[in-house]
């Protein structure tokens, strides 16, 4: 069953409230488990209705705390990993990516970040920016503006062709600086480049005088679109350096991506 009927030791006017107890009992569930979980997978393991769990599935999938992949199976969504890492723990997927966060902010002096798509937005769940003279900081959770910087592109190119014009089609791009891609064709041959490469690049595109370096990789979930990117400012990014970060992010990529499956 979902749970033992815990001793009421609260005032008497204390009423415990099941749905909530369901709630966590599902969670705790897809906590453990090490694959996807349907409708009937919960109810049946936990000895609930299908209806409830039903219910209590798309209640949180709206609120981003876990996701319906598209088969009918719930995985953990982007709220989850924000609060997780705010609380102070991380799942198993920034386990995984965080060792290579700290790789790439000693190897490269840039702040690297790992994020994950909401809509058109990027969602910043970890970071690692430890100071090396310049440091660029961003908290966790929070969210990066309508189709702006290097996360975003990489996490679109994971996207089809015909997801990507959804999302374009209403979207209204912002010039956030003069190199701001503001011209939808423009920006969607952005992202199909990313696609063949690998690898995007914010050019001074969301801020003036800051560059960024972004892959795709992927998450425990065949609906979150993931991403590490590093930032710093142009002034740290030499003709040198450029070909050296390249290759790195490159190879995390591939080593991030074969981890994940």
């Amino acid at each position: 069953m979902y749970g033992t009927k815990m001793v009421n030791r609260m005032s008497p006017a204390f009423k415990r409230v099941p749905a909530i107890d369901k709630c966590f009992a599902i969670l705790d569930l897809l906590a453990r488990s090490k694959e996807p979980l349907g409708v009937s997978d919960i109810a049946s393991r936990l000895g609930l209705n299908k209806s409830t769990v039903f219910n209590i599935g798309h209640t949180l999938d709206d609120l981003k705390v876990i996701e319906n992949q598209g088969d009918g199976k719930y995985i953990f969504g982007t709220r989850f990993y924000v609060l997780s890492n705010m609380a102070g723990g991380r799942s198993p997927f920034m386990k995984t990516v965080h060792p290579y966060l700290e790789i790439i902010n000693e190897k490269t002096k840039l702040s690297a970040f790992l994020g994950v798509r909401s809509d058109r937005r990027a969602i910043l769940i970890d970071k690692v920016d430890s100071a090396y003279g310049v440091k660029v900081s961003s908290e966790i959770g929070t969210q990066m503006p309508v189709l702006a910087g290097a996360g975003i592109k990489a996490m679109l190119s994971q996207l089809s062709d015909e997801q990507i014009d959804e999302i374009l089609d209403r979207t209204e791009l912002k010039r956030f600086t003069p190199y701001s891609i503001v011209d939808k064709r423009a920006y969607k041959n952005e992202i199909l480049q990313v696609r063949k490469d690998g690898i995007a690049y914010d050019r001074e595109e969301y801020i003036e005088g800051m560059v960024a370096f972004g892959i795709p990789i992927r998450a425990y979930g065949k609906n979150v679109q993931a991403a590490i990117w590093a930032v710093g400012l142009s002034s740290q990014i030499t003709k040198d350096s450029l070909s050296g970060i390249t290759e790195l992010l490159g190879g995390i990529r591939e080593e991030v991506n074969c981890r994940i499956r």
